[in-house]
């Protein structure tokens, strides 16, 4: 953030990273667990750990955090998530990391400042030429032209060449059980510090577009169409707060991961025993339609 000013967000769920490094693809592992378990009552399994979390600045002691979190991202695209955590590091002035508010003393944790999550947007068209920056384009068009009509491809590298409209990366990304109710805050913090940015003349202060990149899953025993994709309805996003920006989108279509998953970087591709297929689904949303976003994410958290 551009000051030491925090947001607090309160959540509920088990450590993060122990689902993170889980997964459906080892079964024998959690046959395992089970056996070791087996005195364990069924109220201290289903029990609720209350987390606090704070949003603070981003700096270079969260770099492995934040790269660790792209890398689950853009799994094994060709994208150089090095120099991306780099420039994301080096425009702090918009941006937070999430951390745990306060770590027990007792805590088992090797790192008492891990990162559970990050929120920034890097503006394509103003760095254009930087190499991750090139290949995030690439990534995008490439399998826009896979999954998309030919139509939805010409008007994405349209959006792209104009540069009197740019275009930022937004990306929010976080623990699969670091809850939503964290977004509302982190996404408005967001909005206040790219407008300063742009009254300021700084970096990523100027966007027409919002260009996003979600984690989506989806039945795995559903077919999925050779192009265009399947109905919205179809698809699980892994941030549920983000369904609300596709709703907003005006350019949006998806692309399996499948081949790129493996058991570090997956997640737990299951879902009350249905087995899941993981996808990215990529979004371009006008900024003038975030006000409304916020919103509708506000009603949704409030429910």
């Amino acid at each position: 953030m551009a000051s030491s000013a925090k947001r607090r967000a309160v959540g509920l769920g088990q450590n993060p990273e122990e689902n993170e490094n889980s997964s459906d693809e080892n079964p024998e592992d959690d046959d395992d667990s089970v056996d070791g378990d087996s005195e364990t009552s069924d109220e201290e399994i289903n029990e609720e750990v209350v987390v606090d979390f704070e949003a603070h600045a981003i700096s270079s002691n969260d770099y492995n955090g934040v790269k660790k979190l792209l890398q689950q991202l853009f799994l094994k695209a060709h994208v150089n998530t090095s120099e991306m955590t780099d420039i994301i590091i080096q425009q702090n002035h918009v941006g937070s990391v999430i951390k745990q508010a306060e770590v027990p003393e007792d805590s088992d944790d090797d790192d008492p400042d891990e990162v559970f999550g990050f929120i920034t947007v890097l503006n394509l068209t103003e760095r254009k030429g930087v190499q991750c920056v090139e290949e995030v384009k690439e990534l995008i068009v490439d399998q826009c032209e896979k999954n998309a009509p030919h139509a939805v491809a010409e008007q994405l590298e349209l959006i792209f060449s104009d540069i009197s409209k740019p275009v930022g990366l937004l990306l929010s990304e976080r623990f699969i059980n670091v809850p939503p109710q964290i977004a509302l805050p982190l996404h408005k913090q967001l909005q206040e510090e790219v407008a300063e940015a742009q009254r300021t003349n700084k970096p990523s202060g100027k966007c027409h577009y919002c260009l996003m990149i979600s984690k989506t899953c989806k039945p795995a025993t559903k077919n999925i169409p050779a192009r265009g994709g399947a109905p919205k309805d179809e698809y699980m996003f892994i941030n549920a707060e983000e369904e609300f920006f596709y709703e907003q989108a005006t350019l949006k279509f998806h692309y399996s991961v499948q081949e790129e998953t493996d058991h570090c970087l997956s997640g737990r591709w299951s879902f009350d025993d249905v087995p899941m297929k993981p996808f990215r689904t990529v979004m371009l949303i006008p900024t003038d339609k975030m006000p409304a976003i916020m919103d509708k994410l506000k009603e949704y958290l409030t429910v």
